[in-house]
């Protein structure tokens, strides 16, 4: 009798722990959110900003700081933010004080491309547009550029990117008909690099070749430096 009298006394309180949190759950659905807070990953906002974050969100919602918590669809609102080009990752989420929280990643460019249409070249080799609010500092590519050369270009761009000395030297691509030619931040010569076939190999060469011209302070007499023969740079003096 006493075991069965435990059992019952058992259910009911599990009956009223359920109905206690059922009914917090839905009093706590019905309140509106409480604000919004914007995180960016990866570095400060530059291309996206607080502003931007929160008007896409706003028109998403009626109004976000007013908008009972159980009428939020967070996929929804994340499925609103990626519709920004300048968005590559986003999760939205509810705080424990009934914060709207979204997490933004940027898009992150390696190159601009400069002709009758400009935009950026992002770290996955895809078209990222220009921002308004933010210009990048990457190496600015000209010349003969179209969409069948995008895949040809990235490989360029990103082993510049990739590679610490090209990245802090490398500040201008031009685009030809038999490939391209580097521009240089701080030395008054082209590169004549061609086709981007044994890529590694010939900066290598280039490599090899500035650390001894820049020993013999040699670098400012060289016009060209033409990186497109085997196991060798050619130079034109000025």
């Amino acid at each position: 009798m006493r075991k069965i009298f435990y059992i019952v006394k058992l259910l009911l309180a599990v009956i009223v722990l359920v109905f206690l949190y059922s009914f917090a759950n839905q009093r706590s659905g019905k309140k509106p959110v409480s604000g919004l807070q914007v995180e960016f990953l990866d570095g400060d906002n530059l291309f996206v900003t607080h502003a931007m974050v929160n008007k896409l969100l706003i028109l998403s919602t009626d109004s976000v700081p007013n908008i009972p918590k159980e009428k939020l669809v967070l996929n929804k609102l994340e499925h609103t933010l990626y519709s920004n080009e300048m968005i590559q990752e986003a999760q939205v989420y509810l705080t424990v004080n009934g914060q709207l929280g979204a997490k933004i990643k940027q898009r992150e460019p390696i190159a601009r491309v400069a002709g009758k249409s400009s935009f950026y070249i992002d770290r996955k080799g895809k078209k990222m547009p220009l921002s308004p609010v933010h210009a990048a500092r990457v190496p600015l590519i000209t010349g003969q550029v179209n969409e069948d050369d995008l895949n040809d270009v990235y490989v360029l761009v990103k082993y510049i990117d990739e590679d610490r000395f090209l990245n802090r030297n490398i500040v201008g691509i031009h685009k030809t008909e038999s490939g391209y030619d580097l521009r240089l931040r701080t030395d008054d010569f082209t590169v004549i690099l061609g086709n981007t076939d044994n890529l590694e190999q010939k900066v290598v060469n280039f490599k090899a070749f500035y650390q001894k011209a820049r020993k013999d302070q040699s670098l400012g007499t060289y016009k060209k430096v033409d990186l497109r023969f085997n196991d060798q740079v050619v130079c034109t003096k000025k």
